[in-house]
């Protein structure tokens, strides 16, 4: 009874958090198909064909491809891009496919901020247009209620989603509700809208109006935007609490919105304005407003959420610099907030809306991202078939090459739509992925540098006996696990003193999304007073160094705080025009190192503790 209790919390947790974004769809999917910047003509031919097309998209690439496949590839229980990354490279001896395959999970992690910025947008703005229904008066305050409802989400985010999060599962839960019945309600209208779930009406439809099935393709997709929030969400609630609230509520909830919308259309064509709120009966159409919008932020509130932890996940996997996040829970460890994110996304958002003006046109600039982030997602899969699962070539080839056709036609459906506004998420990509791996390169040169200016350290320990030491213990902080860090050569240059117990710190981050404590901490004794320490984070947990030294007790080795000086290294990068970065790259670089937090801060070591000492780099 207890597991069947807790079962069902994370099931409704679940429905609250991981399927925002694909169960909003239904209020543009269909009025972008049929009155967008491509409309179709709004027959029963095309009305079963674009349905068939809908609901067989959602079996093969979200029920089949992500909810029954994907989810098996999981890295100690978490998904998403970057922890498919960390599991390919992981196993990948080859050093070229590792390369290949890092750039591939970048640019997917690139891809998802840009699908990121035009979510919260398209979303609460297909809701709030439905007042215009209410009177066409009323259609000027569309932008400006638009722009304060995701003013109000953006600044609450600093406060933590705990509070209002308990509300996010039953209010999806009533929102998946009402789609369904509404859609119910329609077809027994009009039942043989039904028929639309044979496959042989799309088959149909794509054959005889092979050009408009093509266009048509660039908004079908759609309808399955989100799909992938099924995967990256895995760690937070588990496979079988997704896949069961998946099959066994909100995807039947979203066929039977979609069929009820064409069953509609197939009685009223004139409701193709806006089919998704022509549903509800006149005395609905507000309740169904506010429901809508509330659904809405609530999507929002995932795809931010998901942009906070995509940020943690390149700061602790080199892909970013040092920025500050904020825990905003002190029971949920996932419960994030990362300022620099939160304002930039903020900032391109409302720049979205006030650009595009509508839904309609937002519906444009959507889809490239999506389809982008799956393709790469199917060819990581593939990696993850041969080199994890071990399938048969022929296999994999097979499955690969049916999604992949699936995938490519998706994304060059969307590719038309780059003139009027698919160009926005490309871009955004192209920024995200040359600062990602900009700082990437930029941090290999350092410790590359860093490696030159260091010296072995047994030839360092032999050199010391002469020099003083002082009571307590230095703490230096080195990201190289070889050599004498520069901080301490520079320290004992100036000050010609050694502390009686000096340790070598370095924090790594492994492919795995947690560490436990028993295999956080390495410790090896190096003689004089001095010891090595490395310490192993997951890449969705925070470092935490003061925590770490607490864990040396267990090896006989014990902290006094107010006994120990941490010291840091702080680099300046002097950029220079070599072979090894551009000029225009490394001045990127520079400029991120300057606005990175500082170590203290991101390590969580008190401030009072720390002593810095200046290396000049030119990279």
């Amino acid at each position: 009874m207890q597991h069947s209790r807790s079962l069902s919390a994370v099931t409704l947790a679940a429905i609250g958090v991981v399927f925002g974004d694909i169960g909003t769809s239904p209020l543009y999917a269909l009025k972008e198909i049929f009155a967008g910047h491509h409309p179709m003509p709004v027959t029963p031919e095309n009305i079963l064909g674009i349905l068939s097309m809908i609901f067989w998209s959602i079996v093969m690439l979200v029920s089949l491809k992500y909810v029954l496949i994907i989810m098996r590839a999981d890295n100690r229980g978490e998904g998403g891009s970057l922890a498919l990354l960390a599991l390919v490279t992981e196993r990948a001896r080859n050093p070229r496919i590792a390369w290949a395959v890092t750039l591939l999970g970048i640019f997917a992690a690139a891809l998802f901020y840009g699908d990121s910025m035009i979510t919260p947008a398209i979303s609460v703005m297909s809701a709030v247009e439905g007042i215009e229904l209410v009177t066409p008066a009323l259609k000027a305050y569309v932008i400006p209620i638009t722009v304060a409802i995701l003013t109000v989400l953006f600044f609450i985010q600093r406060r933590g989603t705990g509070t209002v999060g308990i509300f996010f599962g039953p209010v999806m839960t009533c929102w998946f509700a009402v789609l369904g019945l509404l859609g119910i309600l329609h077809i027994v209208d009009n039942p043989s809208v039904l028929f639309a779930l044979n496959p042989v009406y799309a088959v149909h439809f794509a054959v005889d109006h092979s050009l408009m099935a093509f266009f048509a393709l660039g908004s079908v997709v759609l309808a399955v935007t989100g799909g992938e929030a099924l995967y990256t969400d895995m760690g937070h609630f588990g496979r079988f609490p997704i896949r069961l609230a998946w099959f066994g509520f909100v995807m039947p909830a979203l066929v039977l919105n979609y069929f009820g919308q064409g069953a509609m259309l197939l009685a009223e064509p004139e409701a193709v304005v806006n089919p998704f709120f022509h549903l509800a009966p006149d005395w609905a159409l507000i309740p169904m407003l506010c429901l809508a919008t509330l659904a809405t932020v609530i999507a929002s509130q995932a795809v931010i959420s998901g942009a906070f932890s995509v940020a943690r996940q390149a700061v602790q996997m080199g892909l970013l610099p040092r920025m500050q996040i904020i825990h905003t829970s002190g029971h949920e460890q996932g419960q994030i907030y990362v300022p620099l994110t939160n304002w930039t996304l903020y900032f391109a958002v409302v720049t979205l809306v006030v650009g595009f003006k509508s839904s309609s046109n937002l519906a444009a600039a959507y889809g490239i991202a999506v389809t982008g982030t799956m393709l790469i997602d199917t060819i990581l899969l593939a990696f993850v078939m041969v080199l994890m699962w071990r399938w048969h070539w022929l296999v994999v080839g097979l499955v690969a090459l049916a999604f992949i056709s699936v995938d490519i036609a998706f994304f060059a459906a969307n590719a038309i739509k780059i003139p009027d506004g698919g160009w926005f998420p490309i871009v955004m990509g192209v920024v995200s992925f040359t600062v990602l791996t900009t700082w990437r390169r930029g941090r290999q040169l350092v410790a590359q540098e860093m490696r030159k200016q260091s010296i072995p350290m047994d030839d360092f320990l032999l050199a010391i006996d002469d020099v003083h030491r002082v009571q307590g213990t230095a703490v230096f902080m080195t990201s190289s696990k070889e050599g004498v860090p520069p901080a301490l050569l520079h320290n004992l240059k100036h000050n010609q003193i050694l502390h009686e117990r000096v340790v070598l710190a370095t924090v790594q981050t492994a492919d795995t999304p947690h560490v436990n404590d028993l295999d956080r901490i390495y410790l090896h004794r190096m003689g004089k007073g001095f010891m090595r320490i490395v310490v192993r984070y997951g890449f969705m947990e925070s470092p935490d160094i003061p925590g770490a030294l607490e864990l040396c007790k267990h090896h006989g080795e014990r902290f006094d705080m107010m006994e120990t000086t941490f010291y840091l290294s702080r680099e300046t990068i002097v950029p220079a025009l070599t072979r090894k970065m551009t000029m225009l790259r490394a001045r990127l670089f520079s400029l991120m190192s300057k606005n990175a937090t500082t170590a203290s801060d991101f390590f969580k070591i008190p401030s009072n503790r720390v002593v810095e000492l200046g290396t000049q780099l030119v990279i």
